[in-house]
């Protein structure tokens, strides 16, 4: 951060967050003509990178941090998109125009888009802040794991069965370490895909020599001389490990905001324009609530790159008057080992799954269904269906016969 940054008083737009969505958003103010003066803030005290990798390719050292930045440091620079890094957002004043930094300074503002993102939720018990706990939501976070590896941690437990635990839990186990995964529910991924997914990814963990337990809560993280040792199950066992990661969800990043006074519950309310009830200021990415198309209207917040990319784009529009409700099909990916999940829409509400192509064969789609309608796709190392399935869902699905969509021998473009 030069000098002349820390000088900035005012800006023609204010950006909170400099991950997907708020750098998206400086991107496309720019793309679309806008010559006003833009600021971005961020607690980061990084230039803009991808976060997905964090817990993947980055973590595994399969890509150096320079090859996950969203655009090269000098870029930013070029596009006369100032960065104030280091630094979060305490106080947002909608009536003065202007937000209050965590260093006391403060930046007016014309428009302000908060793309603050979400903290990961914490662990409720004792022994949490113990020396060899780790959460990922950046890359001071990332890079804290890597140093305990070299430095010979080997036996891992991670707390959380969704997508950053078991994405981890397939990095570590590449870098050979023993890894036990802990999940509260009956089943991994609980939240987000159906039983047939969840059931072939235990299987394949376990095939990879992950210890899976499932219905196991964590009553305490061990510790000793102030680092962690194992940890003990509400059932009353004890796991010996060196590292413990914790991947139990998000919690908005929106503080300031609802302090200000603008409407949200979880996370923070905008309308198809991404506006929130505030003046002049607009919310995107994972801490936005909207009424989703796909999800039948109902307000939910999506934590995807996808969702932050295009919330960005639809403000920007906005901003430069050209008004365009958000309208974009969901999409989520995630890499385990040598599969490539896919997910095309929203399995919101589905009241049946069909299984197309064959699990032990490592290439199938799980299809969600709303009333005979397909409403989603998880694709696992199957491009054509996800491509083509998003076509379907995009089109806007009539019901299908589940036999059709069954049979891997018909293409899904053929049942549009």
């Amino acid at each position: 951060m030069t000098g002349e940054e820390n000088e900035i008083t005012s800006a023609d737009v204010v950006i909170v967050g400099t991950g997907h969505g708020g750098a998206q958003a400086a991107i496309a103010l720019r793309q679309q003509g806008h010559e006003g003066s833009i600021v971005m803030v961020g607690r980061d005290p990084t230039p803009p990178y991808e976060r997905p990798p964090l817990s993947k390719e980055y973590l595994a050292g399969d890509k150096t941090f320079e090859r996950i930045m969203i655009r090269p440091e000098k870029f930013w620079a070029d596009k006369d998109i100032a960065l104030r890094l280091g630094c979060g957002v305490t106080e947002v004043d909608w009536m003065g125009h202007h937000v209050t930094l965590s260093d006391g300074s403060k930046i007016g503002y014309r428009k302000l888009i908060w793309a603050g993102g979400a903290d990961p939720r914490r662990l409720g018990v004792p022994g949490a802040n113990l020396k060899g706990v780790f959460y990922v939501r950046d890359k001071r976070d990332a890079d804290a794991m890597m140093e305990s590896l070299q430095s010979g941690a080997r036996r891992a437990v991670v707390i959380g069965g969704g997508y950053i635990g078991l994405e981890a839990a397939a990095v570590l186990r590449k870098l050979h370490c023993e890894v036990t995964v802990l999940e509260m529910q009956d089943r991994v991924l609980a939240r987000v895909a159906g039983e047939e997914m969840s059931r072939f990814y235990e299987s394949e963990h376990r095939r990879q020599g992950v210890d899976v337990r499932l219905s196991s809560g964590v009553e305490e993280i061990l510790g000793e001389d102030g680092e962690v040792t194992g940890v003990k199950t509400d059932s009353g066992e004890e796991v010996a490990c060196d590292m413990v990661i914790v991947g139990i969800g998000i919690v908005p990043a929106v503080a300031p905001l609802i302090a200000a006074g603008a409407a949200g519950s979880n996370g923070v309310d905008v309308d198809v324009f991404c506006r929130t009830t505030l003046d002049d200021i607009y919310a995107i990415g994972d801490c936005a609530a909207h009424a989703n198309p796909y999800a039948d209207s109902a307000v939910i917040r999506l934590e995807s790159v996808q969702n932050a990319h295009d919330m960005a784009n639809t403000v920007a529009r906005a901003i430069m008057g050209d008004k365009e409700p958000y309208n974009a099909l969901p999409w989520f990916w995630s890499n385990q080992y040598d599969l490539k999940l896919q997910t095309a829409g929203l399995n919101i509400g589905y009241d049946a799954t069909v299984l197309r192509g064959d699990p032990d064969a490592r290439k199938f789609t799980v299809v969600y269904l709303r009333e005979g309608r397909p409403i989603a796709f998880d694709c696992v190392n199957a491009m054509k269906d996800y491509v083509q399935g998003r076509k379907i869902l995009e089109r806007g699905a009539e019901r299908i016969d589940p036999a059709l969509l069954a049979d891997t021998e018909i293409p899904l473009k053929e049942l549009m």
